[in-house]
């Protein structure tokens, strides 16, 4: 398995480079956006693990961004995990980001430590739960024996 891809969306140029830089360090690797739709069009074309989004963007909002992944994460099947950076911080600020499908969310100012810690912690999460819908949807055979864990039930010739 390759670097864990982190695709950071900020539309300000110094917190974009602040971010990615202690991003780089802790070992991920980084793709940039400066607007939503710039951001949509990236996780099209890569393999992005983590989405770490700014609320206030150009254009397309952050809630607009969050909803859009969500979506098309439930189609696909292949959960990616969102963090949201906000300057609002308060309390129905945090809710509304949470609402929207955020896995956590990180006020500005915020610590670059506490942001990378956050970070691993919602890309263990997404993995458990990406682990946990594959195994759902498993289903093992042996001879005409057919066990569906997802499902806990086990067939004997239909």
């Amino acid at each position: 398995m390759g670097k864990i891809t982190i695709l950071v969306v900020e539309d300000e140029a110094a917190i974009q480079q602040l971010v990615s830089y202690n991003l780089i360090k802790a070992g991920f690797h980084v793709t940039c956006a400066d607007n939503g739709e710039e951001a949509l069009d990236c996780l099209l074309q890569e393999n992005i693990d983590c989405v770490l989004l700014d609320l206030m963007l150009p254009g397309m909002s952050g809630l607009e961004v969050c909803e859009n992944i969500r979506r098309k994460s439930e189609k696909n099947g292949r959960y990616i995990p969102i963090v949201k950076l906000t300057a609002k911080g308060e309390e129905e600020d945090v809710v509304e980001g949470l609402e929207f499908g955020a896995d956590d969310l990180v006020t500005k100012p915020f610590s670059p430590k506490v942001l990378i810690a956050r970070i691993k912690a919602v890309l263990r999460r997404g993995y458990e739960r990406q682990k946990q819908q594959e195994d759902d949807q498993s289903t093992i055979m042996v001879g005409d024996l057919e066990i569906n864990r997802g499902r806990h039930e086990v067939m004997l010739q239909g």
